[in-house]
């Protein structure tokens, strides 16, 4: 079989898969999206006074503030879930998480750490994607801002998130001399650059989806590891991040790159 069939029978499977699911993958994207601030929260409240004495030794700022901070991080995270899974005030909770992220590279000073900083942005950029997703062009936080096509800011927030999603790729990268690891970098990173330009998008990003799930079970198997040992949280941390760029993903997926792309720009040609 050609290339030029080979891609074509594979694109006609994708759309066939997305006939099937668009129902139900815009929800299984929100799932996924906010799985690491829901998962985040959850452990604010069962780790309450660990996390609480952590922030207070590392900075010195009392029980008081300590407390302040977990409270502001669980809730923020929990109350933005909620919304956004429940379709309701979806733009604020957004900025909510967008804080919630801001506030958690600060305090816990991953601003210094490149790889979860990258991390984090790359949240950022799913958010960016939902953020897109929940404007619509008669109602809407930006009402007021002139748009008109590829020049409405929703179609550069389906930009940016794409881009950013870049970033928690370039965290699974590995350099060594590894015929199968030479293989997995050159594979990913084609398939994240389709995304992030917007070209063969929907199907580049359904494969990278199958491809970061299978290494999201290899590699993050927190459950294989007993709780009390620090790798658990570790591991259990890497795997929802891992999941929330999958969300993002899926909402490339089942939303399209955007006018913003290549795609839209070869329906012009």
């Amino acid at each position: 079989m050609a290339p030029g069939d080979l891609m074509g029978a594979a694109e006609e499977l994708a759309d066939q898969f997305l006939r099937v699911t668009k129902r139900y993958l815009p929800h299984l994207a929100h799932l996924c999206l906010i799985s690491t601030f829901l998962e985040d929260g959850i452990r604010m409240w069962l780790q309450w006074n660990e996390q609480r004495d952590y922030i207070n030794m590392s900075w010195g700022c009392g029980m008081f503030l300590a407390t302040i901070f977990v409270l502001v991080n669980m809730f923020g995270q929990l109350i933005g879930c909620v919304l956004v899974l429940t379709r309701k005030f979806v733009p604020y909770a957004c900025l909510g998480l967008f804080f919630i992220i801001f506030l958690q590279t600060i305090v816990y000073n991953i601003l210094w750490d490149l790889k979860f900083l990258m991390r984090n942005m790359a949240l950022g950029g799913g958010l960016l994607l939902l953020l897109a997703e929940s404007r619509s062009e008669g109602k809407s936080m930006f009402a007021g801002v002139p748009s008109a096509g590829d020049s409405s800011p929703r179609q550069y927030m389906q930009l940016g998130g794409r881009v950013l999603l870049i970033l928690m790729f370039m965290t699974l990268l590995r350099f060594n001399a590894s015929a199968f690891e030479i293989f997995q970098n050159i594979f990913g990173l084609t398939l994240i650059i389709l995304v992030a330009i917007g070209f063969k998008t929907k199907l580049a990003a359904l494969t990278l989806v199958l491809w970061l799930m299978v290494i999201n079970v290899l590699q993050n198997a927190f459950w294989t590891v007993p709780s009390y040992r620090p790798l658990h949280d570790f591991l259990k941390y890497d795997f929802f991040q891992t999941l929330s760029v999958m969300g993002g993903l899926l909402l490339v997926v089942a939303l399209g790159p955007g006018g913003v792309s290549m795609d839209e720009h070869k329906k012009k040609w």
